[in-house]
């Protein structure tokens, strides 16, 4: 797009400084910065009350805050709210539209909001619609609606495009074809803000991921440079249990001595979750042996066991102690 509003090509897309909002008591947002570079897919991730959706519907316009800065595209909010209209598209959590319109007439109704953008056949067929374009809202099934809601955001050719949660409610076919068009809209020069809570498509997609926790940011970068953080490649999974018999009191399964665990070259770090032992370790070959060994001489044995390359999951779970879907 040309036009005195467009930023230079090296300005970011989002910039936040200090960014803060309460609600009542309660500090949702607590002096977040962020970057988000121009044609880059930034994953934003949190469990719930972590504060990732307060930020987003700042960033959207849709809240105002106590006090930081917010810029969008080298604009904000109080000054050029009209402009950034234009220029973005938004896929909330959850929308609602009429449900007597047909899925055509929702985007004809959204395409005549902008002064420019893609047309309506196009949307229909980015959103795998066409089957469906004269059917009315209300009998649409969820991850149609989901569908329709993307093609809303897709519809006024946004150049900064919010997507909350977009594969939520999709078969795994659909959420494929989104994540090639989330993909086809980056490699356009576009720039993509996602929060998502499935991990395997913030890997794919993401270029960077900020992890939020209270109202912070606790963990920023690529999604190889947080999973590195974990000092292992693998994380090694299992639960013990006595090999005495219940009529010799002996060691229980929650008796693990850890620290000896720990001490295990190649183990980086230990963590239990419902007496499941999680283990970040590296040279899987060598390290698993040392700890069936160790676990043998504590007279324990193995009632579970498995192991998986570590992954943004992993990372998740080690920083926040919950799984992003547990909530």
């Amino acid at each position: 797009m040309e036009g005195s509003g467009t930023p230079a090509v090296s300005a970011p897309s989002l910039s936040i400084r200090d960014l803060r909002k309460s609600f009542a008591d309660v500090r949702a947002v607590d002096g977040i910065d962020l970057e988000v570079k121009l044609g880059e897919c930034f994953g934003l991730l949190g469990p719930n009350g972590a504060g990732k959706t307060t930020t987003i519907e700042i960033c959207e316009g849709l809240t105002t805050p106590d006090a930081g800065s917010v810029e969008l595209l080298g604009l904000n909010w109080q000054s050029n709210a009209e402009e950034l209209r234009q220029r973005i598209g938004v896929q909330l959590q959850e929308t609602q539209f009429p449900d007597k319109l047909t899925a055509e007439e929702v985007l004809r109704l959204f395409r005549s909001f902008y002064r420019r953008g893609i047309t309506v056949d196009e949307a229909i067929r980015i959103a795998q619609l066409e089957e469906k374009h004269r059917a009315r809202v209300v009998g649409l099934s969820g991850g149609q609606k989901q569908r329709l809601a993307m093609a809303v955001a897709l519809v006024g050719d946004p150049e900064l495009l919010f997507l909350d949660e977009p594969t939520t409610g999709l078969d795994p076919q659909a959420r494929r074809h989104l994540w090639d068009l989330v993909e086809a809209f980056k490699r356009g020069g576009r720039t993509i803000i996602l929060t998502t809570h499935y991990m395997e498509e913030a890997e794919r997609l993401c270029d960077r991921v900020a992890i939020m926790d209270h109202g912070k940011v606790i963990a920023l970068g690529t999604p190889k440079e947080l999973i590195a953080t974990l000092g292992g490649e693998d994380i090694v999974e299992f639960a013990v249990s006595s090999q005495v018999s219940e009529l010799r009191p002996g060691p229980s399964a929650s008796s693990v001595d850890y620290a000896v665990l720990t001490a295990i070259p190649g183990v980086s770090s230990h963590r239990v979750d419902n007496s499941l032992h999680q283990l970040s370790v590296s040279e899987l070959h060598t390290t698993v042996p040392k700890i069936f060994a160790a676990l043998r001489q504590q007279g324990l044995h193995l009632s579970e066991f498995r192991t998986h390359s570590a992954s943004l999951e992993d990372v998740f779970v080690h920083l926040t102690g919950r799984n992003l879907r547990d909530e």
